[in-house]
């Protein structure tokens, strides 16, 4: 590093750009999304999940918060056990909003600390690449970093400068598994909304057989 005050100064902005970023995802675009779909207080709902976003805030990981997503789901928000034992597994794998919007902004800012320009259609490979990275990511503490790599790749940006970002990652971490926590839950109301009628068939279905099979 030529100069380290600057370079404390550009990581401090890109936290800031990163915790803003994840901020207005986690308690406006995802509560939007379910207020539009559900047709309910989505803040209510992110009370009742707040066990579950804390402890995904203390550990850094959604497969170790899963247990406390299901219970928060089911037993404070009233979603039935067949969605959410479904969904959840599923989004704690794959669903990595907080992630994916990491990535991207953090391939932006090493191109823009190396003096890099980057074109409309390199900005939009990193969001795709990203996007399909975060899948891949394990639900575990800083495993994006391993992805990390595979973005900036895709726009010939050196690996090593993944270093530049290491020192406020754990903090950042934390921040995007909360969110990736709580999308996995909206996510799981919104299907358990329009499941609701064939879940109810299902069950009145399930009643006949027994009974059916009790005469």
């Amino acid at each position: 590093m030529e100069n380290l005050t600057m370079m404390v100064g550009q990581v401090g902005f890109y936290f800031v750009t990163v915790l803003v970023g994840i901020l207005i995802h986690g308690f406006f675009v995802l509560p939007l999304l379910y207020l539009v779909m559900v047709r309910k207080n989505p803040y209510s709902f992110l009370i009742g999940m707040g066990q579950a976003l804390a402890t995904a805030f203390g550990t850094a990981s959604s497969s170790a918060t899963l247990p406390i997503t299901i219970n928060c789901l089911e037993e404070n928000n009233g979603i039935d056990p067949r969605v959410s034992r479904f969904c959840l597994p599923i989004g704690a794998t794959i669903n990595m909003d907080g992630t994916a919007l990491y990535e991207a902004v953090a391939a932006i800012f090493i191109a823009q600390v190396r003096g890099i320009s980057l074109s409309i259609g390199s900005i939009i490979a990193i969001s795709i690449t990203a996007t399909a990275a975060s899948i891949g990511a394990a639900g575990i503490p800083q495993a994006g970093m391993v992805t990390m790599v595979m973005v900036l790749n895709v726009v010939g940006l050196p690996a090593e400068d993944v270093t530049l970002i290491l020192v406020v990652d754990w903090i950042l971490d934390r921040f995007r598994t909360t969110i990736n926590v709580l999308g996995d839950a909206y996510g799981s109301a919104i299907v358990a909304h329009y499941s609701k009628n064939d879940l109810e068939e299902l069950g009145n279905l399930e009643e006949i057989t027994v009974e059916t099979t009790t005469l």
